[in-house]
């Protein structure tokens, strides 16, 4: 049997990109798309002049104009930058027969069956490229690896418009001198666990024995985050998927604590993704509320239903569950909410409730 031969896309600086290409002449100034500069807007994300000054996604725009007082502030604009992301993935299909989108600037392909071999792999990355281009005029990086975490960030480390090619038996020691952030399945709270225990690079989490691996990071995950550590990934593709969510998000201009205000806003966002679902003829079957609070530290609480849904009530009452939960958790004054939906099924199912 072939080996298979992943590759990852990530579409360079989405949202700036499309915005530049809506208005050329942002593209040689500091360009950054996100909230209100002067109110508590947060970045989405910034052209690659902009990032120059260290500003980067999730900063408060308000220290982005710190930090760049020339810099140009534009609002997000997220069903065009969809009706971009669906003609750069109608794109890709033409040229790939199997694509896992994983997001709207992001996925997986399977190059398998478009290059003779491990050699030609960077050849049919390069096709893809062109492809990109010529369908959408937007630049993209890709990672290309038998191991779909390797791919994943090898794509990021040549941008943008980058391609690196990591072979087989490469893996492991591709990864060993990144930093332990890098790899994804690594979150704020693993990293607190290996920190202390003198592991800040992949390298160093992949030597890990048995028994200090179950001190520092017990259970399956432990394990699970070793291999890839290593560069093993057992995960295939998963063709046809689309596991793009839909969200919507609010920064006051004031912290909140009034349930009553945060119910409130959680409803209106929940009507509106549900009239954006069913103007896209789908339903979701995972809620998950977004709370940052004062200090800006982030939570989020999720729930996955049997059956997918897409009304505003249903939406709306699971979102303010989701947040009631979390505030029951850990209470504090909120700076934004937000509401995503995702599990997205590309129907839309009746509902019989009374």
């Amino acid at each position: 049997m072939a080996m298979p031969i992943f590759a990852h896309l990530d579409l360079d600086a989405f949202f700036a990109a499309v915005e530049e290409l809506e208005d050329p002449s942002l593209r040689a100034r500091p360009l950054v798309v996100g909230g209100d500069p002067r109110g508590r807007g947060v970045v989405a994300t910034a052209n690659y002049v902009a990032r120059q000054f260290g500003i980067r996604s999730a900063m408060s725009c308000a220290e982005a104009l710190r930090r760049c007082p020339q810099a140009v502030f534009v609002w997000p604009r997220h069903t065009l930058y969809r009706q971009y992301s669906d003609a750069v993935w109608h794109a890709v299909g033409e040229v790939v027969p199997q694509i896992e989108r994983t997001g709207l600037d992001e996925g997986y392909l399977e190059l398998s069956a478009t290059s003779e071999g491990f050699p030609q792999a960077r050849a049919a990355a390069e096709t893809v490229q062109l492809a990109v281009r010529a369908a959408t005029s937007l630049s993209c990086s890709l990672g290309v690896s038998i191991s779909k975490v390797v791919c994943k960030v090898a794509s990021d480390r040549r941008k943008p418009g980058g391609i690196t090619v990591v072979p087989p038996g490469r893996e492991a020691a591709f990864l060993a001198p990144l930093p332990i952030r890098l790899l994804p399945g690594v979150g704020p709270r693993a990293e607190e666990r290996l920190r202390p225990a003198g592991i800040d690079t992949v390298g160093g989490l992949a030597a890990l024995d048995d028994a200090l691996l179950g001190v520092v990071l017990p259970g399956s995950v432990g394990r699970m985050l070793r291999d890839r550590a290593n560069g093993i990934d057992p995960r295939g593709l998963e063709p046809g998927a689309e596991r793009v969510s839909i969200s919507t998000e609010e920064t006051f201009e004031r912290d909140v604590t009034e349930r009553t205000v945060l119910h409130a806003e959680l409803r209106r966002m929940a009507a509106a993704l549900s009239e954006e679902l069913r103007t896209r003829v789908l339903s979701a079957r995972t809620v998950t509320t977004k709370l940052r609070y004062a200090d800006f530290s982030l939570r989020t609480r999720s729930t996955t239903l049997a059956a997918p849904i897409d009304e505003s009530e249903r939406i709306g009452d699971l979102a303010c569950r989701l947040l009631d939960r979390g505030l029951r958790d850990r209470p504090g004054a909120l700076r934004l909410v937000g509401v995503g939906v995702a599990g997205l099924a590309g129907h839309r199912q009746l509902s019989f409730d009374a």
